[in-house]
């Protein structure tokens, strides 16, 4: 059966051109050219998608839209426009439009945009829900089942296991799964575990006594017991030891744990979420990681969409980002043209959102004048031809290596080639940084390039 496609504009031509276009892809297709045309055909007939103008005539697009969505909330409507900006795109992307598409049209962008927001209402509607506490940023499909997920998360105390790249926001992800928890006027306790060397980390983690001189008998509280009736986060999870794993397994089955040097066991009562960017089926062939432990952590596992994966939340987060900057830095307000944001929007973003957060702090910080331009964002992004490359070609495992390894010498060479304060620039521990240095072979001699 053929999909059903809507099309309002009040410019005759394209509405022709847009139905040459799609019934040679085999649509079927009605296009009006006014708003109360297309209501009262949608409330007789509901098509598979809608392409909507901004402005048609003297009626605004959006509040058009916004009749649509009262009649089928889940349609998905794309929105065409000769003169968007950030803020016409995030404001259409609030009010539940999928896509954006800009004048003149491309054919080739045309089919790939509906062809992508016709997969993506095939997703099972999701119910109502209200997080009380939501924090995360986006209105894609791909965000709204995530946040979704975190509900359903929340309701119980089972042990949660994140998945996803850095920079998608685990650390966010598995705050908000405590936030809207029973737990969450308990203590939150974040643990990550390649951040110490291992007779340190399990110190912090389970708790040291007998320690300082004979008399005293000092006893130190680690973050477990710390997080008793609350939530332990425990961060790059993969990176314990097998001797601490072990000893997290024991705290998680028998919810008792052993202080160092301790001589009994510890009632603890913790909600224990994890989370890791390793490939943990790697991880457990290669013997780094207990199959058990894996287990008994992911009861629910989540993982986390790269921003490559869901693009059509970056006017929302770039409009998010740029405004904390220019209040966090007391800068003169600016905006990013549209050009700016497609440059933004095509991006790979292998730091996803994190790396997103920096450069538009960098542009903020950098760009003279009040507009960010498309050359602006191209030079702070600059360093990626190679990646780009391998991404057309269809190398994606090698496009993603070496997108990583350009954005970790790009910030090297901001930060001056000082590593501590690359790695806070990049939100990452100092030791998995050197670690990442080795991996992709990146030498202190490579900052001078350009």
């Amino acid at each position: 059966m053929q999909k059903l496609i809507y099309i309002l504009d009040d410019e005759t031509e394209i509405r022709k051109s847009l139905r040459v276009i799609l019934e040679d892809e085999d649509y079927s297709v009605e296009d009006f050219a006014n708003g109360k045309a297309l209501l009262k055909a949608l409330s007789k007939e509901r098509p598979s998608l809608v392409l909507l103008d901004v402005w048609v005539g003297k009626e605004d697009g959006l509040t058009i839209l916004g009749e649509c969505k009262k009649l089928y909330p889940g349609l998905p409507i794309v929105m065409i426009s000769g003169h968007g900006t950030i803020e016409l795109a995030v404001n259409a992307t609030k009010k539940g439009a999928v896509d954006f598409l800009e004048k003149p049209l491309s054919i080739e962008k045309v089919i790939q945009t509906i062809e992508s927001s016709l997969e993506k209402s095939k997703d099972t509607e999701i119910p109502e829900f209200q997080l009380e506490v939501d924090e995360i940023l986006g209105e894609s499909s791909s965000i709204k089942r995530l946040k979704f997920a975190i509900f359903q998360a929340a309701q119980t105390n089972a042990r949660v296991f994140l998945f996803g790249e850095n920079g998608t926001g685990k650390e966010l992800t598995a705050r908000a799964i405590h936030q809207n928890s029973k737990r969450k006027k308990e203590p939150y306790i974040e643990f990550n575990c390649a951040e110490y060397p291992e007779d340190i980390l399990e110190q912090e983690l389970f708790g040291l006594e007998n320690f300082g001189n004979n008399e005293a008998h000092e006893t130190k509280i680690g973050k477990w017991e710390a997080a008793h009736n609350g939530t332990l986060f425990l961060d790059e999870v993969c990176d314990l030891s097998p001797g601490l794993q072990s000893k997290v397994l024991k705290a998680i089955l028998e919810q008792k744990l052993d202080r160092v040097n301790g001589k009994e066991n510890i009632p603890v009562d913790v909600r224990v979420i994890a989370a890791t960017n390793s490939n943990v089926d790697e991880a457990i062939r290669e013997g780094r990681f207990r199959e058990d432990l894996y287990y008994a952590l992911s009861v629910i596992p989540l993982e986390l969409p790269p921003l490559r994966e869901r693009n059509q939340d970056i006017p929302l987060l770039a409009e998010y980002y740029l405004k904390k900057s220019i209040a966090e830095n007391n800068l003169t307000p600016k905006t990013i043209d549209r050009e700016g944001l497609d440059a933004l929007t095509t991006h790979f973003w292998p730091g996803n959102v994190r790396e997103l957060g920096n450069i538009l702090e960098r542009l903020s910080i950098l760009v003279p004048g009040d507009t960010i331009r498309a050359k602006d964002v191209k030079e702070a992004l600059h360093g990626f031809k190679k990646a780009n490359e391998m991404v057309a070609r269809g190398d994606l495992k090698h496009a993603k290596e070496e997108f990583e390894r350009q954005y970790i010498i790009k910030t090297l060479q901001i930060c001056e080639g000082n590593v501590t304060r690359t790695s806070k620039a990049l939100g990452i521990e100092r030791t998995h940084l050197y670690r990442k240095l080795r991996s992709l072979n990146i030498s202190m001699e490579q900052l001078n390039e350009g």
